[in-house]
């Protein structure tokens, strides 16, 4: 009886037990998963548990069912790291509810077996590299609230389907493709609570039908291609909480009682459009209001003073319009902001405000972070209450017409970041106290009025990277405590004053300086040895000074200087030859001195255009073109006579000796079939066939790094000599059945025989012998560059090594700056100018620090001396260059000159932005990338810069701190270089190489 009640109570419990890990729904869903991982990378590891002997709901990342534990429920994967593609058989897991794919590296396409799923509820694939269309089959998953698929490549139309997902919530497709209209079906979505179709390429009207969306509260349409007005229904949805629709073509004005009607508002977004008209008076009545930004649009009028009756609001964003102030009421709205106890940043900059700044000003709220008033016309004294603002970390007030001293309560901002005071008529000492702000990092008072001394107490300013005190009165020695701010890193400039005394021997203190401006003071003394302390020092100007003496050998240790002036000086004795031995000097200017001697004739000395020298008349020899004096003897230093008699029978027995050596050797070489001959380009290392063999572990396949037209690429180790290490190289082995190699490889030694500079790919040597079949063998060593080429970082996609890296905005601007230090080198700065004719991102090369160099010139034509114009063509090689990258006059007439570099230039800086190729479809109808990115400069910049720099743009920490609209202004201007280089009517009208580098000079300052 026993046995019998407990087989009972087996029975009955039995349901709520485990199922074995061998049912055969568990086995199925087992399956499937196991075929999911199939197209996988782990590189983490984290699906180590996935395995067969592993019941299924243990895996890492898997989450079962409570009324059917074998039943696959949800995954939840996100941030695992992983890549590869998503498997159709996810489908089949028909249970589940909840997919969270995001934050990996997936790609390929979204699989059209999701929309099996029925029992679906979320599904998050954001932050991945998926790409082709919206699937269609989604709109049968009726029961998804929660659908994110932003941050990947969709592109296309969205389809009517989407329509058909009644119970969504939230759905998110920012930072897509996508294109077309916005489908009129999104009206159906009855649920919805958030909808962000941002940063896509949506174009059409505004849509119509957000009223009839009862519970629609968070909005975006931002940096789409809408245009129209803005349908007045939109100022009647009372439920929204939140709304973009910057980045558009919407045009009209904002009716007068729009915010009247939307006191849930905390969000609102209307910059960089085309609206007019005044901003209304009723957005004071949006009580809730938190942000709001207009920027960049045609408002005009006053700012309406009943914006201070917003008591919660934070950021007032009103730059880059035509506002005004003019008399003391037109001010009446900085009044009417204290009032605002949360306001944290207020952007007025670039408007038409003038008048006396009220004092009320500083009146402001404490809590405030940014006041911008730059690019104005605004007068009077700065109110001296301004120290009030204890929180302030920036303060803007650059280009105005503001008078009188610096009020002392500048002091009490102990918060403050950045001073900017440039371009005013400031006056008076600077104040002591400016050394409390102990936090600054960038201060520029230059352009004023300021007198007096440097105060000492800049000293204190030890987080400063940014000093300009330049175009003022300043009197007195410079401050010795300026020199132990070790953190000044950008530009250090004192010049256009009244400085006196020396250098000061700390100047060494700098060590990462890239800029010093001391020129037109009345600094005396000789150059300081510690100045070649200053080893990233890039530009160095003391022009119109009365400094002497020779210039210090220490100067040699500045490897990286560009720009070296001088000129008006008192220096004497020789010039170094050092100077010759600076690769990355492309400017000296040493006029208007008292040097004497003989002059190089190598480096920068072997360019007449990059150096400045007259008003030396002790000087004598030089290229031809500097019009100096032959040397005579007396000019020459004086050598020590040896005696002739007794040297000369020793050196006659010797020299016989040598001969007879050279003919035997001469003889044996040529009788022994083993011993393979080797060649090298004139100053470098000899090499042999058997010391590359060697090196790359003969020719490996796993060496191999890239293959080209003419040649192969390997990586190798070439051992030391005399105990010197090692050293990694690359090896390009010419394959020499194809037509033109050899003209290649000729072209490529010949170019690079006297090239040395810092964004020019180092030659090692060459190598012409016999490989082991007895074959003709030609190869050239170049450093080999750890990072890869910019093709590896602008399409990953071609290469595993680097599938996981992306170029970020600095690193973008450096490198299109390194490539144009190379053309200016290549064009203006060497014996002859050289074009390169087959510039694109594969032979653009990264070292270990990211510094570009320009490589591969087996295309290159060296022209005559002084000629930059067309010549015809006399290589066999037929069209130079490579299609897309080469211009459209080298298809006519087969035309080099270095307007065709620049051209392939500019498309290579449109491809960095835009992260498109040149020959992808992507350029819409047939359009060049230059025509596809003119037609959206002006109005649709923000849907063509690529994916990963537009992500950059939204991890900002604050939208409104400054740092989102320098940086969106640098991609602005980055594509505007890229036309003006790629002028497909007249070549000789793109830009030179001196104006695109000083362009790009303003573009990275003005990113800081």
């Amino acid at each position: 009886m026993r046995t019998l009640h407990l087989l009972c109570f087996f029975l009955l419990w039995r349901p709520c037990l485990a199922v074995p890990p061998g049912s055969s729904h568990g086995s199925a869903d087992k399956l499937s998963l196991l075929s999911f991982k199939s197209l996988l990378l782990d590189p983490a590891g984290l699906l180590a548990s996935w395995n067969s002997s592993n019941y299924l709901c243990s895996w890492r990342g898997v989450v079962c069912g409570l009324r059917h534990p074998e039943r696959v429920t949800a995954l939840q994967m996100n941030s695992f790291g992983l890549a590869g593609r998503i498997s159709p058989s996810i489908g089949n897991l028909s249970f589940i509810r909840e997919i969270d794919l995001g934050n990996n590296h997936l790609e390929g396409q979204i699989p059209e077996e999701l929309g099996q799923l029925r029992r679906l509820e979320v599904l998050n694939l954001t932050w991945n590299l998926l790409e082709g269309s919206f699937p269609e089959a989604l709109g049968r998953c009726n029961r998804l609230s929660y659908l994110n698929l932003a941050m990947n490549h969709l592109q296309g139309e969205l389809p009517s389907e989407i329509g058909s997902l009644k119970n969504i919530v939230s759905l998110e497709l920012f930072h897509n493709h996508l294109s077309g209209q916005i489908p009129q079906s999104l009206a159906n979505l009855s649920s919805i609570n958030l909808l962000d179709l941002g940063n896509n390429t949506f174009s059409g009207a505004f849509p119509s039908y957000l009223d009839k969306l009862p519970h629609i509260s968070l909005v975006s349409f931002e940096f789409n291609n809408l245009s129209g007005v803005i349908p007045p229904s939109f100022w009647n949805i009372s439920t929204l909480i939140s709304f973009s629709m910057a980045g558009n073509m919407l045009v009209g004005t904002i009716p007068p009682n729009a915010f009247n009607n939307l006191p849930l508002l905390r969000v609102s977004y209307m910059n960089v459009n085309q609206f007019h008209g005044h901003i209304p008076a009723s957005l004071g009545n949006a009580s809730d209001l938190l942000k709001i930004q207009l920027n960049v649009n045609f408002f005009s009028g006053t700012v309406p003073p009943e914006i201070g009756k917003l008591k919660h609001l934070q950021h007032l964003v009103l730059f880059g319009n035509s506002l005004e102030a003019n008399e003391p009421i037109d001010w009446k709205f900085i009044t009417s902001l204290t009032n605002c106890s949360q306001l944290q940043f207020l952007l007025l900059d670039t408007n038409k405000f003038a008048g006396v700044l009220p004092g009320s000003v500083s009146n402001l709220s404490s809590s405030l972070l940014g006041l911008y008033l730059e690019d104005n016309t605004i007068s009077g004294s700065i109110p001296k209450g301004i120290g009030n603002l204890i929180n302030l970390q920036a303060l803007a007030l650059s280009l105005n017409h503001f008078t009188g001293a610096l009020p002392s309560s500048l002091g009490m901002l102990q918060s403050l970041r950045a001073l900017l005071l440039r371009n005013n008529m400031l006056n008076g000492s600077i104040p002591l106290t400016i050394g409390n702000l102990t936090r600054l990092n960038y201060l520029e008072v230059s352009s004023n009025k300021f007198s007096g001394t440097i105060p000492s107490t800049l000293g204190n300013l030890t987080n400063l990277l940014d000093l300009h005190l330049g175009n003022n009165n300043f009197i007195g020695s410079i401050p010795t405590e300026i020199f132990n701010i070790r953190t000044l890193s950008l530009i250090l400039d004192l010049s256009y004053n009244k400085l006196e005394g020396s250098m000061p021997e700390k100047i060494g203190n700098l060590n990462n300086l890239v800029e010093l401006h001391l020129e037109s003071n009345m600094l005396s003394g000789e150059i300081p040895d510690a100045l070649g302390d200053c080893q990233v020092l890039q530009n160095l100007y003391l022009e119109n000074n009365f400094f002497e003496g020779s210039i210090p050998f220490t100067l040699s240790k500045i490897k990286g200087l560009e720009i070296l002036d001088l000129s008006s000086n008192n220096f004497s004795g020789h010039i170094p030859e050092f100077l010759g031995n600076l690769s990355s000097l492309h400017y000296l200017n040493l006029s208007f001195n008292n040097f004497a001697g003989e002059l190089p004739t190598f480096g920068i000395f072997a360019n007449g255009t990059a150096l400045s020298i007259q008003g030396n008349e002790a000087l004598c020899g030089g290229i031809p073109y500097l019009n100096f004096p032959t040397c005579s003897s007396e000019w020459r230093k004086e050598k020590p006579r040896l005696p002739v008699i007794p040297i000369v029978i020793p050196l006659v027995a010797t020299l016989g000796m040598l001969l007879l050596l050279y003919c035997f050797l001469t003889w044996h070489k040529k009788k022994s079939v083993k011993n393979l001959s080797t060649g090298s380009i004139q100053g470098h290392r000899l090499i042999s066939y058997s010391q590359l063999v060697k090196a790359t572990d003969g020719f490996s396949t796993t060496n191999l790094l890239g293959t080209g037209t003419f040649g192969s690429v390997f990586k190798g180790t070439l051992e030391g000599r005399s105990g010197e290490p090692a050293t990694i190289i690359a090896v390009k082995v010419l394959k020499l059945q194809t037509p033109g190699a050899v003209k290649s490889f000729e072209a490529e030694c010949e170019a690079m025989r006297n090239l040395r500079h810092r964004n020019l790919v180092k030659i090692i040597t060459s190598c012409s012998s016999i490989d082991s079949k007895g074959d003709d063998f030609k190869a050239i060593v170049f450093d080999f560059m750890p990072n890869g080429s910019l093709e590896d970082w602008l399409h990953p996609g071609t290469s595993n090594q680097l599938e996981q890296r992306r170029l970020n905005l600095h690193q973008t601007v450096s490198i299109i700056l390194d490539v144009a230090c190379a053309l200016d080198y290549l064009h203006w700065h060497g014996i002859a100018p050289i074009v390169h004719c087959d510039l694109k991102p594969s032979n653009v090369l990264l070292d270990t620090d990211m510094v570009a160099h320009v490589g591969d010139f087996g295309l290159a034509r060296i022209l005559a001396d002084g000629s930059s114009s067309f010549q015809p063509s006399t290589s066999s090689m037929g069209f130079r260059g490579t299609i897309g990258y080469a211009p459209p006059e080298y298809g006519v007439g087969n035309m080099v000159s270095i307007y065709g570099d620049i051209y392939s230039y500019g498309v290579l800086i449109l491809e960095m932005v835009t992260g498109r190729r040149p020959t992808d479809n992507a350029a819409e109808h047939g359009l060049s990338l230059r025509n596809y990115v003119e037609m959206a400069i002006d109005n649709q910049v923000m849907d063509i810069i690529n994916m990963e720099l537009m992500t950059e743009l939204e991890n900002e920490n604050a939208r409104v701190d400054g740092a989102l609209t320098r940086k969106r202004l640098a991609l602005v201007s980055l594509l505007k270089l890229g036309i003006l280089c790629t002028d497909e009517e007249t070549p000789s009208t793109r830009m030179s190489t001196k104006d695109i580098i000083k362009e790009l000079h303003e573009i990275k300052k003005a990113l800081g």
